[in-house]
């Protein structure tokens, strides 16, 4: 036998533990399943050849198996989603095929192990590392990223360490994972300023910053990020002015960063952006007229920018987003009246403008929105 794979049933009780001694198995798939109990320490010294290990969404507990080192043939570890507990055995830095290792949503802690920078880090006479994926998302390890060195794998392309309470600082070194596409770090305790290296990810997808204590402003280094599909920044400490090259970013579809100390105006070349999706520069202290630009950004479905300090009147271009969904300007110290242009927008289903200085009738053309 070589795949013994049952997932996504209603399979309950413990995992017998004579499964892991069939030698000739390279594959063992339980994920989705309610299977309980612990795994055997001496988990791999039965299965020589096994490949890939799925576990995933089940309701095991207990700790890491220590003899994870022996799984040396191992490309594949899935553990995500169940109950496991105690610290991440430093043995996992020995699984030198490993490509892809999922240990997120469990309840892992202490630190991240240093050994785990075996998976990405090029050491004589190792030629090459394997690792695609490093997941550890939603465990509350409490600890600090590793300080990486030396040369890195190009292999590794995502890197999920959310909801894990890190602190400290983002290495410099990060920047040295030239695959990288996606990179969440968000909800952690991280402070400090963004690191310059981020620019090196010239193919980064996924910036993933939100809820952390970081500091500094947005340099124009992350312009540099030219694949940037989404920038999520909200709830930090960064402060100064949006850089104008954010406009330059065309792939861009989502920005987020409300909830900061970002001041000044919003650059006009943002109006670049013509696949924008999402605008969310909430809770900062910006300031000046809404750019008529914004109107050039046709694709906008949700436009947040409220709890600053913008003045003057409502463009008339932002009532000609005919696929807006959503648009919140209150808290701010805009004045004028509403057009009656704003029955363009057919599909608006959220509209806020409270604690502005708008005046004039309340237009009829409201009447005509349909999802309002």
């Amino acid at each position: 036998m070589n795949l013994l794979g049952i997932p996504y049933n209603q399979f309950t009780g413990s995992t017998p533990f004579t499964i892991f001694n069939i030698s000739r198995i390279k594959v063992i798939a339980f994920t989705g399943n309610s299977l309980s109990g612990n795994l055997p320490n001496a988990l791999c010294y039965g299965l020589p050849i096994l490949k890939g290990l799925y576990l995933s969404i089940n309701k095991l507990r207990g700790h890491m198996p220590t003899s994870s080192s022996s799984c040396c043939q191992h490309q594949i570890f899935s553990l995500s989603e169940n109950e496991f507990d105690g610290p991440i055995h430093s043995e996992i830095g020995r699984l030198s095929n490993l490509q892809l290792l999922y240990l997120g949503f469990n309840h892992f802690t202490g630190e991240i192990p240093n050994e785990i920078r075996n998976l990405v880090e090029l050491e004589p006479p190792t030629k090459h590392r394997n690792l695609t994926l490093l997941s550890l998302s939603r465990n509350p390890l409490n600890g600090m990223l590793p300080v990486l060195a030396g040369n890195l794998s190009a292999s590794l392309k995502k890197f999920y360490t959310d909801r894990c309470k890190i602190k400290g600082h983002i290495p410099y070194e990060v920047g040295n994972f030239s695959n990288l596409i996606d990179f969440n770090l968000n909800e952690n305790n991280l402070v400090g300023s963004i690191p310059t290296s981020i620019g090196n990810l010239r193919i980064l997808q996924g910036f993933f910053r939100s809820g952390n204590n970081l500091t500094g402003t947005i340099r124009y280094n992350l312009c540099k990020l030219q694949r940037f599909g989404v920038i999520e920044l909200i709830n930090n400490l960064l402060s100064g002015s949006l850089p104008n090259c954010l406009g330059n970013i065309t792939f861009i579809r989502e920005i987020y960063l409300g909830s900061n100390k970002f001041s000044s105006n919003i650059p006009t070349n943002l109006g670049n952006l013509k696949d924008l999706l999402d605008l969310d520069l909430s809770s900062n202290n910006m300031v000046g007229s809404l750019p008529p630009e914004i109107g050039n950004l046709k694709a906008l479905v949700q436009i947040d920018l409220s709890m600053n300090g913008f003045s003057n009147e409502i463009p008339r271009e932002i009532w000609g987003l005919q696929n807006l969904e959503y648009l919140s300007l209150r808290h701010n110290m805009l004045h004028g009246a509403i057009p009656d242009s704003m029955s363009n927008i057919v599909g608006l289903e959220f509209l806020d403008l409270s604690h502005n200085n708008i005046s004039g009738i309340i237009p009829k053309p409201l009447e005509k929105l349909q999802n309002f």
